[in-house]
């Protein structure tokens, strides 16, 4: 296989811009699938939306893989969610791809998880390509969503392509590069056909073109030195530096059209195809496993060692298929390679490359090829080699859950099942945590929102009948300081024999708001008062206690505890004697920070019609809303704020009956934050009172 024309890419959009629409459109045209289906209104569903549940719904919700050829280019295609409940499936997905297409829909633009998208794309370095979709609906503006992509995402969106008339007259494309308007043709705009620009378009698209020249000339001294002496640009020389300037992350250039109407998609993947790196081009490292500050470059040869990472895990009647990117080296089918996480040598009984939900069977796979294995115990984000203990790559960035709620079977005669289930979900999806309430008994699952955990406790009734009963959702709480305060504390204990002796002197402090970690320890020890190989012990004796706070039983976070003194005794000193020493010294002096509640707030970013804009604002209050922007755009309104989380619970019923079915929402984590004194008091009650209940 020739690895310049390979293209690993993914399709990344806020919910509901066109996301799985394109992607059908890109099988139809690729010659994949013969009949486009839609995500909704009948017939069987859109190819990459093979769940029931997606097709019943209309969403994406695990993300899928496919491979079509376009123009002798073999691209590798990841269909991705759009809500942010499922943002691990874009996560993992980004982590492994090459390029990327962000959709945007041109009435709504840059929205939330537009932006969420794009810090997933910038965390990877993953270069992208813009696509204005649904320029075909009324209100579409493509000019609003570039400002918005420059403003908002801070990228140089670069204009490639101009609309030839938009919402209901939209009738092609003009492209800036040749200077020809597109039109498509055909039941299924399959017939691409190039004209000269209509007169009435000429000037704006003389313009556009020249704007765009002037935008790339940023990136290149001779096409700035064509543009000053006013010399003609070649076509080869504006394809060469927009496609150094997108894969240095300099740039994004911008396409627009339809999917839904057939138009714009072609160009787009011409775009894919000439823009968008090769697995060559893309420049991957990999960290030596013994010295994890030195690494090494890795090279898409399928001669080197095998360097692969598993990227996604999916448990199916056949067994568990792990997705696979391979970076450097070839897998055979039969051979046994090394997990490099757990050492163990794993045979790849079988190879196969995967369309949506179907299957087809290969004996190989190279360097920059993306495969299914079946037959591997693995977990997300495990590394493969050929040698034990070779190198890692860099995991993927996994999200805290911030909801929780009780699970149970109806009958007892279902626990093996619901057992089997959830080992197998926590499996798949890193941001769905199972875990037992000490004191109640119960299962409690945690995930990153209400329809996140809707899905799965869907998906156990149907995939593995299952009837099971769910509590109230429970939010995740954090116990924080407010202020810092000295501890001294000495745990003395004589029980005949050797006792225990351990005695600590220091502080504990609250960290600064904006800091990553959640909690830090620092020695100050000046002399060996407290003896070096007691230090740890301290540090694990204090973060022991940080699982469950003394004000309601929740994590402890925002802490630096420093130890500064204290004292030991020859013989009666120990490892354990300095841990429990450490545990009730923190419980002790952590009550004399007047610790605090945290709640996690949400963003949540509403689109309404703009007559139902007041009593949406309303409700947005009554529920502890902070109301951030307010923006109106024709007949609808988008308003962002930030609501604690145990406040939106019901609220998609809500908005729909407020707005006549017509209001949808999406919902993020934003931080955590104070929670005020009359609701702390009412949690830390109705903690008390469910301690109690459980202890009877």
């Amino acid at each position: 296989m020739d690895l310049s024309n390979l293209r690993n890419m993914g399709i990344s959009a806020h919910i509901d811009s066109g996301k799985t629409t394109l992607s059908e459109r890109i099988l139809y045209y690729a010659g994949r699938i013969h009949r486009i289906q839609e995500v909704k209104g009948g017939g069987d569903g859109a190819t990459m939306d093979y769940m029931d549940l997606e097709r019943e719904r209309g969403i994406t919700i695990t993300s899928a893989a496919t491979s079509v050829k376009w123009d002798n280019c073999d691209i590798n295609l990841i269909d991705t969610p759009g809500h942010v409940d499922f943002t691990v499936e874009v996560e993992r997905s980004l982590r492994v791809l090459d390029g990327a297409i962000l959709v945007l829909c041109a009435v709504g633009g840059v929205q939330s998880q537009s932006m969420t998208v794009d810090r997933q794309m910038k965390r990877y370095r993953v270069p992208r390509l813009a696509f204005v979709n649904k320029m075909d609906r009324t209100g579409a503006n493509f000019d609003r969503v570039v400002k918005q992509l420059r403003d908002k995402l801070g990228c140089d969106a670069i204009p490639m392509q101009i609309p030839i008339g938009k919402e209901d007259v939209l009738e092609g494309v003009i492209d800036l590069v040749t200077m020809q308007a597109i039109y498509f043709d055909g039941d299924n705009g399959e017939k691409v056909r190039r004209e000269a620009i209509p007169e009435s378009l000429a000037t704006k698209a003389t313009e556009a073109r020249h704007a765009m020249l002037e935008s790339l000339a940023m990136y290149s001294d001779q096409l700035m030195e064509k543009l000053l002496s006013e010399e003609p640009v070649s076509e080869e020389l504006i394809h060469q530096v927009v496609k150094q300037a997108a894969q240095n992350h300099s740039c994004t250039p911008v396409f627009c059209g339809s999917a839904y109407k057939n138009k714009g998609v072609q160009p787009l993947l011409d775009a894919v195809v000439r823009y968008l790196p090769s697995p060559i081009e893309r420049k991957v490292i990999a960290k030596k496993w013994d010295k994890a500050d030195e690494a090494f470059d890795l090279d898409p040869d399928p001669k080197k060692p095998l360097v692969a990472m598993a990227f996604k895990i999916v448990d199916d009647p056949y067994g568990q298929l792990t997705f696979m990117r391979i970076y450097q080296g070839k897998i055979t089918k039969g051979e046994a390679y090394i997990n490099q996480r757990t050492s163990q040598k794993q045979r790849f009984s079988r190879i196969v490359k995967m369309h949506a939900d179907k299957r087809e069977e290969t004996d190989s796979a190279e360097a920059g090829d993306i495969v299914a294995v079946i037959g591997v115990d693995a977990a997300s984000g495990d590394t493969y080699s050929a040698a034990v203990k070779y190198c890692t790559l860099e995991s993927m960035f996994v999200p805290e859950p911030v909801i929780k709620m009780a699970i149970s079977p109806t009958d007892r005669d279902g626990l093996d099942k619901l057992a089997k289930a959830l080992q197998r979900f926590t499996r798949e999806d890193p941001t769905f945590r199972v875990a037992t309430d000490e004191e109640t008994g119960e299962t409690l699952i945690a995930g990153m929102g209400e329809l996140h955990l809707d899905i799965y406790v869907e998906r156990i009734k149907r995939e593995f009948k299952v009837e099971v009963e769910v509590g109230a959702p429970k939010v995740s709480y954090r116990e924080a300081p407010t202020r810092a305060t000295e501890y001294e504390y000495k745990h003395k204990k004589q029980t005949g024999g050797s006792g225990q002796f351990a005695h600590i002197i220091g502080s504990l402090e609250p960290l600064p708001e904006d800091s990553p970690e959640t909690f830090e320890f620092e020695n100050g020890v000046i002399g060996g008062r407290v003896p070096k190989e007691y230090i740890p012990s301290v540090e694990k004796g204090f973060r022991s206690s940080l699982s469950k706070g003394p004000i309601a039983g929740f994590p402890i976070v925002g802490v630096k505890a420093i130890l500064t003194d204290g004292s030991y005794h020859d013989v009666d000193s120990s490892d354990m004697a300095f841990q429990i020493c450490a545990r009730a010294g923190f419980r002790e002096a952590f009550l004399a920070t007047k610790p605090v509640l945290l709640e996690p707030i949400m963003k949540i970013e509403v689109e309404v019609p703009s007559d139902f804009q007041g009593p949406v604002t309303g409700e947005l209050n009554k529920r502890r809303g902070l109301i951030i922007s307010t923006e109106t755009v024709g007949a609808s309104s988008t308003i962002v704020a930030e609501v604690p989380l145990a406040e939106t619970f019901g609220y998609s019923t809500d908005l729909r009956s407020m707005t006549q079915g017509q209001g949808v929402f999406t919902m993020e984590f934003f931080k955590y934050r104070p929670t005020p004194g009359n609701i702390q008091k009412e949690i830390i009650e109705e903690k008390r009172k469910a301690d109690l209940a459980a202890a009877k």
